[in-house]
């Protein structure tokens, strides 16, 4: 099926709506929480001492208290655009004086520019267009401060989206970017010095409810702008279940994520590459030119 980008892209709204749903973040987030794991361990590598932390898209501020424990001299701003995800940080966070929770979203961050040394963004990237992430990031950040960020690549939930291609041929599951894609976004945005690699990982399930029950326990859900807005019925439903799990002595299934974790840095000036000649020149990537190796189905 071909789909514009812009249908594939995440809608804000329904978005904001799905992580309101989210009662179950905790419980659901396994992969949240390794991609925040292996994100954290970066820091181990990188040498910096921020005045300012960001956990960006904070979601229940499991990263915001790491964050205030690896740096108890910073202070930890955790960010959000859900007030249900703000409120179950401000719990957990409330006996640390150094963490502050704030509204925002990511693509228009309620921050002055250059006030961050380390912003980390745990699947953030997913919810948001790529080329407005970076810019902000790359706004907030003060020269040589330090991104780090986990995203999905295109392979992830491919076993969904070949599920309901033999069903329908609506879009079930939004635009994911390849690793060299978002690099490129990085540098044009603003950033410098990306560093990106790829992991997949297979979650098991023995039941096609429990995926469902941990995709809307942690706000992962069809949220892509040309979506089917109708009630899926139970015969196109059952034909899903079916092509997902299928009639087989094998007792569970498998769902592939791909995560991207990455790295850049706050640049001094606009993006520049060297040429063949040794003369800088400007990056300028337009986010059509990156659409034909995204996936959406």
């Amino acid at each position: 099926m071909s789909v514009s980008l812009d249908s594939a892209l995440p809608e804000r709204r329904a978005t904001r709506r799905a992580f309101e749903r989210a009662r179950s973040f905790d419980e659901a987030s396994v992969v949240h929480g390794e991609a925040r794991r292996r994100l954290l361990e970066r820091l181990d590598f990188i040498r910096v001492d921020p005045r300012v932390a960001v956990d960006l898209g904070c979601a229940t501020g499991r990263g915001a208290l790491e964050l205030a424990q690896r740096y108890p001299a910073a202070r930890v701003l955790a960010v959000d655009s859900s007030p249900a995800m703000l409120r179950a940080a401000r719990a957990r966070c409330a006996s640390v004086d150094s963490i502050t929770a704030l509204g925002g979203d990511a693509e228009h961050m309620p921050l002055r520019a250059r006030c961050a040394q380390l912003i980390l963004a745990n699947l953030v990237l997913p919810w948001c267009r790529p080329q407005a992430f970076f810019a902000e990031a790359a706004r907030v950040l003060e020269p040589g401060g330090l991104l780090l960020f986990a995203t999905l690549g295109p392979d992830s939930l491919e076993e969904v989206r070949s599920a309901w291609a033999a069903v329908d041929s609506a879009l079930h599951v939004h635009a994911a970017f390849d690793m060299h894609d978002v690099g490129d976004l990085a540098v044009a945005a603003g950033l410098a010095e990306p560093v990106l690699d790829v992991d997949r990982i297979t979650v098991t399930y023995d039941r096609v409810a429990s995926l469902v029950h941990d995709l809307r326990g942690c706000g992962a859900v069809n949220v892509a702008a040309g979506r089917r807005r109708g009630l899926t019925g139970a015969r196109r439903w059952r034909a899903f279940e079916h092509a997902l799990a299928g009639n087989r002595n094998a007792t569970r299934f498998g769902v592939t994520v791909e995560i991207v974790l990455g790295s850049a840095f706050g640049a001094d000036a606009r993006p520049r590459r060297v040429d063949d000649s040794g003369r800088n020149v400007e990056v300028a990537v337009p986010l059509a030119r990156v659409s034909g190796r995204r996936r959406a189905q």
